[in-house]
């Protein structure tokens, strides 16, 4: 069934889809006040922002006008919807208007989880649903982490060890409010969790939305695939003797979440069969899924001429995207002759050998 005939009040296929980002963070972790900045910001005009409570935000200083009861457009341009309790049909009801003209055209979305909230399921909503994946791409996912309270919150809190493993960008907040030096090195902690996630440090929500926005796989200034920056499978490697464990060199604590999670990157040097792929990732799932929080890739599929990018999120993953051409810079086997494909990921309670050998034992066999 096409996507016109399951709701044919949308546009036809074909439009491009809208960057969506989501916002995440624990409670108290800056969220609130990361938003009202950004609102306020000229480079967000064009923007719509799905939010939880509008009660929550406090913006009614910057209202212009109510185009609905529950939608209003903002004195920068932003367009601030609530949630009315069903993410789908609120995405599907702003692209339907959008389309209409009943609201501003924007450009961009944002959507605020709860504080206590696990990310991934608004991730598999977007990756998943078919009349949202033809109108919306995402872009990236942001995670606000409270400098005074970040430590004991990932201690205490595996959603909070959740928001930051799925991130893009890593938000630090009330780093002012810090006295002397963070003897659970914060910082540390997050980049060993999390070693791709671009960190950044805010005070009272002051940040450039540039350094926030357009983390997914396609640079929107040249409107191509940014294979490298998207998968950054670098930082999975660099400054760790060992490459299957990056940053984990302090001692094992169980009762840390953030010790129970570890990164890593893996090679195969050639071609895959992609079923042999799928009956991995189906195996994987079915052993480990709630312990994969995160896997990016770029696979030299044996029936495909372009190098092909899979994205997943615990045991979801987005359709995979066959991209144009390799980098000219992509590395080759020993032999010189054949792309190598890689694979990133984030997992708890997973250790990177028992992943390497399913997988190699899976795609041996093409």
């Amino acid at each position: 069934m096409s996507d016109t005939e399951t709701d044919p009040e949308l546009p036809e296929t074909g439009v491009e889809r809208l960057p969506v980002t989501v916002l995440t963070g624990f409670l108290g972790s800056g969220k609130t006040t990361l938003l009202k900045a950004l609102l306020q910001h000229p480079k967000m005009a064009e923007t719509a922002v799905v939010i939880n409570e509008f009660g929550e935000v406090g913006l009614d200083h910057l209202l212009v006008e109510h185009s609905s009861e529950d939608t209003v457009v903002m004195d920068s341009g932003c367009l601030c919807c609530t949630i009315r309790g069903d993410l789908v049909e609120t995405l599907r009801d702003l692209v339907k208007r959008r389309w209409r003209g009943e609201i501003p055209k924007f450009q961009r979305l944002v959507i605020e989880t709860t504080g206590l909230a696990d990310p991934a399921p608004i991730l598999h909503t977007i990756m998943t649903d078919p009349v949202i994946t033809s109108r919306y791409r995402l872009d990236g996912v942001v995670a606000t982490v409270d400098a005074v309270n970040g430590a004991l919150q990932l201690d205490e809190n595996i959603e909070s060890v959740k928001q930051a493993a799925v991130a893009d960008r890593l938000l630090l907040t009330k780093t002012d409010m810090m006295s002397g030096p963070n003897p659970d090195r914060l910082p540390e902690r997050l980049r060993a969790l999390n070693p791709a996630a671009k960190l950044y440090e805010t005070v009272k929500g002051a940040i450039d939305p540039d350094l926030l926005f357009d983390a997914g796989l396609y640079n929107p200034e040249t409107k191509s695939a940014d294979v490298r920056r998207w998968l950054s499978e670098e930082a999975y490697q660099d400054g760790s003797e060992d490459h299957h464990d990056h940053g984990h060199h302090h001692h094992h604590d169980v009762n840390r979440h953030d010790e129970r999670v570890r990164s890593f990157c893996l090679t195969y040097d050639r071609p895959i069969a992609w079923d042999s792929f799928v009956e991995w990732i189906e195996a994987l799932i079915s052993t480990h899924g709630s312990g994969l929080l995160r896997l990016k890739g770029i696979l030299n599929v044996a029936e495909s001429d372009g190098p092909v990018a899979v994205h997943g999120v615990q045991h979801v993953f987005h359709p995979p995207a066959v991209l144009p051409d390799w980098p000219s810079d992509w590395p080759m086997d020993g032999d010189g002759g054949t792309r190598l494909s890689k694979i990133v990921m984030i997992t708890r309670d997973i250790s990177p050998e028992p992943v390497e050998q399913m997988m190699r034992a899976f795609l041996s066999e093409t």
